[in-house]
């Protein structure tokens, strides 16, 4: 069992001065019991110090310090070698390897293992949020681009007089625009969550309501995509922001129209205990074996392809989980086994984020 380094350290230097405390008095009384009635039997009763004397004291009080010395110094290096292990990986780190990490080494003292094991997981923290830094910017780069192109090329072309003005081109132009707009507001969305900024206007709401209100908003979409929606709802009041709520169970909705059409999507609200909770399952094609985990990251989708036209940005479940961790609940993706369709359940306290 690991020891507090504290009380160890105020054990050791209690020790220490105890046993060189005892290694002079016991080596004085030594050597003036049975040593020095030997080497100056005419000065046995002589009050005066012999050059003698001050050698055999200070080679006891050598003895002493020799031996406190040698303890101070095991102890020092149990406690210096996690430093220079952590130090070493702080160096690392800071030029840039964010791969680093400290050395585990065995000790006996909890404080030190602890330092260690913190130091590891913040390092792989820092390693993760780089390499996602790095794949975000690549990605938000490669979604703006593509819609950013076609603007340019339809506008170039209305300039040139190569396309006729229609409503059918603006109406078409004005899609690309909002598909911009939902990017940057999902990026938003998710920025201000990461800072811990995302703010909520709180108002008890019934879940069942807003998802009515919200599928009835899309009804000629999901339509189109020939998705029917079979609602199984229940009163589930808690409070929360309304406009989140809704931008969440949009994401959801607009998650089963791209990758799940011509499927029956099946919406629940149910109150349970303590919560409520919000579950869209439908019966489409799923996620691939293994990939459930991934669901909830930026830019991820199940077809990496990302030139398929039903394609969305990959940024609207992990609004969602953003949504939910705000109110102080979560989501997640159950029964994700590859052509047995998907289900995303949400979960909020009923009393509100705390």
């Amino acid at each position: 069992m690991a020891r507090s380094l504290n009380a160890q350290i105020v054990r050791v230097m209690s020790a220490l001065t105890l046993a060189a405390f005892a290694v002079m008095v016991t080596g004085t009384f030594g050597y003036y019991t049975f040593f020095y009635p030997w080497l100056y039997p005419d000065d046995l009763y002589s009050d005066k110090w012999n050059a003698g004397d001050f050698v055999v004291l200070g080679l006891i009080l050598a003895i002493s310090l020799s031996a406190a010395a040698v303890v101070a110094w095991r102890l020092a290096q149990s406690i210096v070698q996690p430093l220079k292990s952590v130090a070493g990986a702080v160096h690392l780190i800071a030029h840039g390897d964010f791969s680093a990490r400290a050395e585990t080494i065995r000790t006996v003292y909890g404080e030190a293992e602890s330092l260690i094991a913190d130091f590891n997981a913040m390092a792989m923290r820092l390693e993760n949020a780089e390499a996602e830094l790095k794949y975000s910017n690549s990605a938000i780069a490669h979604e703006l681009r593509t819609p950013l192109t076609i603007l340019r090329g339809r506008l170039q072309g209305l300039s040139d007089g190569v396309f006729t003005p229609s409503p059918e081109l603006y109406g078409r132009l004005i899609a690309h625009v909002d598909d911009l707009a939902r990017i940057v507001e999902d990026l938003r969305t998710l920025g201000l969550s990461n800072a811990g900024r995302l703010e909520l206007k709180l108002d008890e709401i019934d879940l069942a309501i807003e998802v009515e209100s919200v599928t009835a908003s899309i009804e000629q979409d999901l339509a189109k995509a020939g998705l029917a929606v079979e609602y199984d709802l229940g009163s589930a009041v808690v409070v929360a922001d309304r406009a989140r709520i809704r931008q969440a169970l949009f994401a959801i909705l607009d998650n089963a129209r791209r990758y799940a059409p011509r499927s029956t999507l099946s919406i629940q609200t149910r109150r349970a205990r303590d919560r409520v909770v919000i579950r869209c399952t439908d019966d489409g094609p799923g996620l691939p074996p293994g990939t459930g985990h991934r669901a909830f990251e930026r830019f991820w989708r199940a077809d990496d392809s990302r030139a398929r036209a039903s394609g969305g940005s990959g940024l609207g479940l992990p609004v969602v989980q953003a949504i939910a961790r705000a109110h102080g609940g979560d989501a997640i993706v159950t029964g994700n086994e590859e052509g047995a369709g998907l289900s995303i359940e949400i979960w909020l306290p009923a009393g509100g984020p705390a």
